[in-house]
């Protein structure tokens, strides 16, 4: 098949990794059907006050065996088989039942709902009359819910998709580009995207920088005094443009007091919270665990 005098070697551990992930993306429709895939939320702090603000919507799947996978597992392979659609469907759902539920208990403090979304969803033909749908049958708020996709989507949108988001923004829901920073981002481009928040890729939180093709530590005040110019500007970038900007990977105090002091908006990370179920969200949202001086998970 390859031709004459060629040999192949075979790679066990590559190997099995295919077969795992075939395997995975087999039991993904049962496990969907199963409620196997379960949704936690992470808080989103504003930093000036540290008050909770709202809180992204994180799935993972909950396997029979006991062990749970991160959506960096099965994500990719929801995306390739088209599950990515209903699965995005259900924790849009589940996502926005639960955020009603918590205003109803608790109208004065609301919270934003923010979700990720796929450029495969975004295709759908459907995808406004849908999201619409859902938050008509959940009683959410379009103003109070945030669609995040990522760079690299965003910038490849086609016109139906583009108009698709235009119509969204329309009805009040935000748009929100995560990771921002990694992709290639057209700036003149952006300038035209129903944007309203850009999500500071966390590389740029934690003072990493991509050298070679490796993620490597900076080495020092230089680096940091360089990764600190680059956030400066894309916050200026962002209020230029009437944008909010949302620093994802905040882990210590001192990138919580850097992004304060250079303008940044909101912030979530390890240092507030990990993703918890969503009755615990209110025991977040009353005694944070960041102001108490109570030991946060993950800090």
């Amino acid at each position: 098949m390859d031709g004459r005098d060629r040999y192949a070697l075979f790679d066990a551990e590559r190997h099995r990794a295919d077969v795992r992930r075939f395997a995975l993306s087999a039991r993904m429709p049962e496990a969907l059907a199963r409620g196997e895939f379960v949704v936690e939320y992470q808080p989103l702090v504003r930093l000036c006050d540290q008050r909770m603000v709202g809180v992204e919507a994180l799935v993972r799947w909950q396997l029979p065996s006991g062990r749970r996978l991160g959506p960096d597992e099965f994500v990719p392979l929801a995306e390739q088989t088209g599950l990515i659609v209903p699965l995005g469907r259900a924790v849009l759902t589940e996502a926005c039942r639960a955020a009603a539920g918590w205003a109803a208990a608790d109208p004065d403090y609301p919270l934003l709902l923010s979700v990720n979304l796929a450029a495969r969803q975004v295709r759908e033909p459907d995808i406004v009359t849908e999201i619409a749908r859902i938050l008509a049958e959940t009683g959410w708020h379009p103003e109070l819910l945030q669609l995040e996709l990522t760079e690299s989507d965003l910038m490849g949108t086609s016109g139906e998709s583009l108009g698709a988001l235009r119509a969204l923004a329309a009805m009040g829901v935000r748009i929100a580009i995560d990771d921002f920073g990694t992709g290639y981002s057209n700036l003149a481009y952006l300038r035209h995207l129903p944007v309203h928040t850009l999500k500071l890729a966390g590389t740029f939180v934690t003072g990493a920088q991509l050298r070679d093709g490796l993620l490597a530590a900076p080495p020092g005040e230089a680096a940091d005094e360089a990764d600190n110019r680059v956030v400066a500007a894309v916050i200026q970038l962002a209020g230029v443009l009437g944008l909010s900007v949302t620093a994802e990977s905040v882990e210590t105090d001192a990138q919580l007091e850097r992004l304060r002091q250079l303008g940044c908006d909101t912030g979530q990370g390890w240092y507030f919270a990990r993703a918890v179920p969503s009755d615990e969200v209110p025991a977040l949202l009353h005694c944070p665990p960041w102001l108490s001086g109570a030991p946060a998970a993950g800090r």
